[in-house]
């Protein structure tokens, strides 16, 4: 019998984590990433529920609590740099963001790669042009490569899923969030802690984050305007979107201008409309969505990177499982989508009621976060917590039987 292939597009975190349990079933495994090399920067994911239990059963656990960023927890600061509110990490309440496994999203996707470099070929600087459903496989043409033929080829390459169009068209929905991100590294000053630091102003937010490389990882939100919204700006330089951050932030207070300034000098630059990708179907016939190219809930969830490594255990769990691949296909969306629908409804507001336009509305917000912070709020927080369910709730299938001696 023909060893079962599997062409992944996107080498992030779902897509090695797919190869990882394919080959564990004894798949051969493709990746293929347009990008030249692995891409390691980026911001801190969290694992949080069912993800730091698919790591374990990767054997991966000590692997990323080493690589731990070390944040303590979410500090709220004000304009003079007071501390609003703490919520430490093991913080009770439900209101401290920071996971207790916290990785920088390069350093996961190093050991999912590094975990995979003997049973998966990597395949950098291409990417997929066609697929064409033939005889219950896929025939697959590439930029630069030859043609081939897989019998699954999943499209892991993010929210902007350049497979997923080819297959899908326009039909999955790209839902905006009405806020705008950017990322960046950026040196660490005296004033800088292992602390998340969070800061509000009119019309976005500034935080900073500690990392393991004795840099700063920044985030910078920025609420979209109701033209925005409705006549999408085409991709901005990254001067051009430098320029729109200075206008929004100038003289907005705390360590705004120190950010900005640093912003100048930065190569990894990255900014993109938050947004869920919402999608009526996850397969079609050969090709198979996973992580944010078929269930993006967008950064403020907390769970996406969470979504991806469940999703792609329990894709090749189910794959391997069924012996006709419509069957497989069928059992991942039938188990995941309850629970990614879940994931995905945020409370009422989010994230614009996180990014007020007003300074009002940003002393409302100060105010209210004030409020949390204090041991009364905490401790009712806490006890509404303990008896209710959270979406992190998830039972991981036991694919056991399935692996390959």
């Amino acid at each position: 019998m023909a060893t079962p292939s599997a062409l992944i597009a996107g080498a992030s975190i779902a897509g090695p984590a797919l190869a990882f349990w394919l080959a564990r079933y004894g798949w051969r495994t493709t990746v293929v990433e347009r990008a030249p090399d692995l891409r390691t920067g980026g911001q801190n994911v969290d694992l949080r529920g069912a993800g730091p239990e698919v790591i374990r059963r990767m054997g991966l656990a000590e692997q990323v609590r080493r690589a731990h960023t070390g944040e303590l927890g979410l500090e709220f600061v004000g304009a003079h740099g007071q501390v609003l509110a703490r919520f430490p990490v093991e913080d009770t309440s439900g209101m401290s963001l920071t996971a207790e496994a916290e990785i920088l999203r390069g350093d996961l996707a190093e050991l999912l790669v590094s975990a995979t470099r003997d049973s998966t070929e990597y395949r950098f600087g291409d990417r997929i042009t066609k697929v064409l459903e033939e005889d219950r496989a896929a025939l697959v043409t590439f930029e630069h490569a030859p043609p081939e033929r897989f019998d699954l080829v999943v499209a892991a390459d993010g929210i902007g899923s350049g497979t997923r169009r080819l297959v899908f068209g326009d039909e999955p929905a790209v839902r905006s969030l009405g806020v705008e991100a950017t990322w960046a590294t950026i040196p660490r000053t005296a004033s800088d802690t292992n602390w998340w630091r969070w800061f509000n102003a009119p019309g976005g937010t500034i935080s900073l984050r500690p990392d393991r490389y004795g840099t700063v990882r920044a985030l910078v939100t920025r609420t979209l305007s109701r033209y925005e919204r409705r006549h999408p700006a085409d991709q901005r330089s990254p001067e051009q979107q430098r320029g729109l951050l200075r206008r929004t932030f100038a003289s907005a207070g705390w360590e705004a201008d120190r950010v900005l300034r640093a912003l100048e000098d930065v190569e990894d630059l990255y900014f993109e409309v938050m947004g869920q990708v919402r999608a009526d179907r996850w397969s079609s016939g050969s090709v198979v969505l996973l992580g944010d190219a078929a269930y993006c809930p967008s950064p403020v969830s907390g769970m996406g990177t969470t979504l991806a490594l469940v999703g792609a255990y329990v894709l090749a769990g189910e794959v391997a499982s069924h012996a006709a691949r419509g069957e497989g296909l069928g059992g991942y969306e039938q188990i995941m989508r309850p629970w990614a629908n879940r994931v995905q409804k945020l409370p009422p507001g989010v994230p614009r009621i996180a990014n007020p336009i007003s300074r009002p509305g940003v002393a409302i917000l100060r105010a209210a976060i004030r409020a949390a912070g204090t041991p009364i709020a905490r401790g009712i927080a806490a006890r509404l917590g303990s008896g209710g369910s959270s979406p992190d709730g998830f039972v991981l299938p036991d694919y056991t039987r399935r692996e390959r001696s």
